[in-house]
């Protein structure tokens, strides 16, 4: 197939052209059509603010397929490959499925069922696991059902753990969009570097995921203009889990030809991807460890596991006290630290090396991950040269003030004239940028009880 990098950086320009120039009349259509729900005590935005961006997000994978079709290099995907036509077929029901969420609401078990019959229309067209490389067994032939049903499976957990993420400004768009680059750097690497053509599609895919994501992110950004919604995070969800399946369960490990030995010994040297990933779990490590804990938590208290709540891991962030860009900015890191460190430990697992970067960048994101816990302070000498934040005379005034500013309140004139205490106003998380939405309002509320005017 020669070199189709400038094929797949076209397509993925592409995508990304057609994903950013039509979110903003999406975000147009959905304020007309009525796409913009009331705030809810989870949510950290301030203003009610339009969903549909998965339909932009839909155009843009639909514009990527159509280039790639008509690429010299990429038109024998289609030619020698029916999972093209397997993912649209399958990306078009779980987008219809969630632009019928974002205006309509319906019910999670109703989304449940559409997730896993999108799942069954790719493994009807072809795009399903045939065989698992298993450690110490060698490749291990699926049977029909058992390869349905785990296709179906992994296709609706990845759907999932992306959904549960999606709760910061451009959280679950750049996420994906770091775990398609590392997946990318994978596939293609089986691909040229073996010339197994087997592993073009999950290629492809994971090229058209990153153009759909990189063409969002401008309008996702914090303060977000529109939200992807459920039509977005469900679909880039499905391509996510499409490509690995492609990859992991129709790829012969024994044509890696990594050993000149058995096809064990070749398994043996792909486990660091394809055994720990899971087929896509390790690329989308955080959105999966968030699911599990959500499931685990809800249950515990009687809730169903489909009930939203604030107990997600970003949530978490913002309440230790980072703000909503650098809470975000830390998922980034730890998504890109678990994806390109299965990348580089797939490429040479005997490196040692490799694991010590590893530890040492997961150290340095733990104590960025801690910072606003502690509050650094400047010797005594050197107070005269630091920001006065950092002094220790300032911190100790700063703290003996803070009961007499906690019990200020201030004083308004009522219709009657009567002075009426009033409480300042206090953000729902301290330290949260953006937060007011979870404030108390309670004080605007009996004012109005009241008959007062403002």
């Amino acid at each position: 197939m020669g070199k189709p990098v400038r094929e797949y950086l076209l397509t993925l320009c592409i995508t990304a052209a057609v994903t950013y120039l039509l979110t903003g009349p999406v975000r147009k259509f959905a304020i007309v059509a009525g796409a913009m729900p009331e705030i809810r005590a989870r949510d950290v935005h301030r203003e009610p603010t339009p969903r549909l961006g998965g339909i932009a997000m839909f155009f843009g994978l639909c514009a990527g397929l159509l280039v790639a079709d008509h690429l010299t290099n990429l038109n024998q995907v289609f030619e020698k490959s029916n999972e093209p036509r397997a993912l649209l077929s399958g990306a078009a029901l779980i987008w219809l499925i969630g632009v019928l969420d974002d205006k309509f609401e319906i019910d999670a078990l109703i989304k449940l069922g559409g997730q896993m019959i999108a799942a069954g229309v790719m493994v009807m067209q072809g795009l399903t696991i045939l065989w698992l490389p298993i450690p110490g067994a060698g490749n291990v032939a699926l049977t029909q059902w058992q390869g349905t049903l785990l296709t179906v499976a992994l296709v609706v957990i990845t759907i999932n753990a992306v959904n549960f993420v999606d709760g910061l400004d451009g959280l679950a768009s750049g996420m994906v969009c770091i775990a398609a680059a590392a997946f990318f750097l994978y596939a293609y690497r089986i691909w040229y570097s073996y010339g197994i053509e087997a592993a073009a599609p999950a290629t492809l895919f994971s090229a058209i995921l990153m153009g759909m994501c990189m063409g969002f992110l401008p309008h996702n950004m914090h303060p977000a203009r529109i939200f992807m919604g459920d039509s977005g995070s469900m679909l880039i969800g499905l391509v996510l889990a499409a490509g690995a399946i492609s990859i992991t369960g129709q790829v012969d490990p024994d044509a890696l030809k990594l050993f000149a030995g058995s096809e064990k010994a070749a398994v043996h040297q792909t486990v660091p991807v394809y055994i720990p990933l899971l087929l896509p779990l390790t690329i989308i490590a955080i959105p999966a460890a968030d699911l599990v804990l959500a499931i685990v938590r809800r249950t515990w208290r009687g809730q169903s596991p489909f009930a939203a709540d604030r107990g997600h891991l970003h949530h978490r962030l913002l309440e230790i006290g980072h703000s909503h860009s650098r809470a975000v900015l830390i998922m980034y890191f730890w998504s890109a630290l678990i994806a390109f460190g299965a990348l580089a430990y797939s490429v040479n697992s005997a490196s040692m090396w490799i694991v010590l970067n590893i530890v040492i960048l997961s150290a340095i994101g733990l104590v960025l991950l801690l910072l606003p816990r502690f509050t650094p302070r400047a010797p005594r000498w050197a107070e005269a040269i630091v920001p006065p934040r950092y002094r220790r005379r300032r911190a100790a005034r700063f703290a003996a003030s803070a009961p007499l500013r906690e019990t200020a309140v201030e004083t308004s004139e009522t219709a009657d004239g009567e002075a009426e205490p009033r409480t300042p106003a206090v953000a729902g998380v301290a330290g949260v940028n953006g937060a007011t939405a979870l404030s108390a309002r309670s004080r605007f509320l009996e004012r109005r009880k009241a008959g007062t005017s403002r």
